[in-house]
């Protein structure tokens, strides 16, 4: 009898330890209103900015697994909602569609993405399914144009889980752990900011004209030589190896530019710091056609030039470039 009970502790006690080795979903899923439910795992981000130079072309692109009691099955529909977002310094944010009462969240739907777009994979067990939503879509769904765009905007995709009991999950009454944790990666809400990728580093060939100084210019006041805008990491600004662009060198004066900074907001350039003698310097945009950037530039010791920089080939500058 001994050996019968001790036989049947020891089967106990190693149906346990493979229970607890097996991959299982734990029933209970702590949402504020819920003890189960239904959360959407993010398994892949392959985009999750616009480009604010190609707006045509970007999307968010994201891979979600729906996690619940059934592998996934109880999912009825999903909601892909939207709406933009903008601070505007001094005043606060900024919202289209404007803000319900009590700043309430209000927004509108892309699409809905029924349960049986959720399918199995080779990777889990667990439905999955791939939610994308590209910038004109998402333009079109809030009646705003590219031109009513601008860099830094934020487009808040939402998600909204209705399961097969009519039960809804969101970002309201997920716990700080569905949304925030590392282990059920459901946010619900995705910020898909609008970017400014600058990429203007380079080497380029100039020609500068209508040269003004009181200490001397070019022969002809046109000069023409190279210039290279190096990039400063962790910023959009460049220096510039000759602030001048050949005016000082004319003079017998060493470049001094050593301080000065391009800068690129959004395709905006403007310049900053000061050079060697204290000289602070205004970029004043002209034109660009892709091939040929066009600008002036002062500075507060009355000299001035008219520069025209060349795009290298195959790569032109950007079209909103200013």
């Amino acid at each position: 009898m001994k050996f019968i009970k001790y036989s049947l502790g020891m089967l106990v006690t190693m149906l346990v330890f493979i229970t607890s080795c097996t991959d299982f979903v734990e029933p209970r899923i702590p949402y504020s209103t819920f003890d189960t439910g239904t959360y959407l795992r993010t398994t892949a981000r392959t985009s999750t900015s616009f480009n604010f130079f190609d707006l045509a072309n970007s999307k968010f692109d994201i891979t979600v697994e729906a996690v619940d009691a059934e592998n996934g099955a109880t999912v009825d529909n999903v909601e892909v909602r939207v709406r933009r977002r903008r601070l505007i310094p001094g005043v606060g944010l900024q919202f289209v569609p404007a803000a319900g009462p009590g700043g309430a969240v209000n927004d509108v739907l892309l699409e809905t993405i029924p349960g049986s777009a959720f399918t199995q994979t080779p990777d889990s067990k667990f439905l999955r399914t791939q939610i994308v939503v590209t910038a004109p879509e998402a333009l079109s769904a809030l009646g705003i144009t590219a031109a009513q765009v601008n860099g830094g905007d934020v487009f808040e995709i939402r998600l909204k889980l209705t399961d097969k009991k009519g039960r809804v999950f969101n970002d309201v009454n997920a716990s700080a752990d569905i949304k925030g944790g590392l282990f059920y990666a459901s946010p619900f809400l995705y910020n898909v900011g609008v970017v400014c990728p600058s990429d203007l580093g380079g080497t380029y060939d100039f020609v500068q004209v209508d040269q003004t100084s009181p200490y001397g210019t070019c022969p002809g006041n046109t000069f023409s030589g190279k210039i290279t805008w190096t990039p400063i990491a962790g910023t959009t600004s460049y220096a510039i190896s000759d602030v001048s662009y050949g005016m000082l060198g004319c003079q017998g004066t060493p470049a001094a530019g050593a301080g000065v900074r391009i800068n690129d907001a959004c395709g905006l350039l403007s310049y900053s710091g000061a050079d060697g003698f204290g000289g602070v310097y205004t970029f004043n945009f002209v034109s660009n056609n892709g091939t040929d950037l066009v600008f002036t530039w002062s500075n507060q010791f009355g000299e001035s030039g008219r520069v025209t920089i060349k795009s290298n080939p195959g790569k032109p500058w950007p079209a909103g470039l200013r």
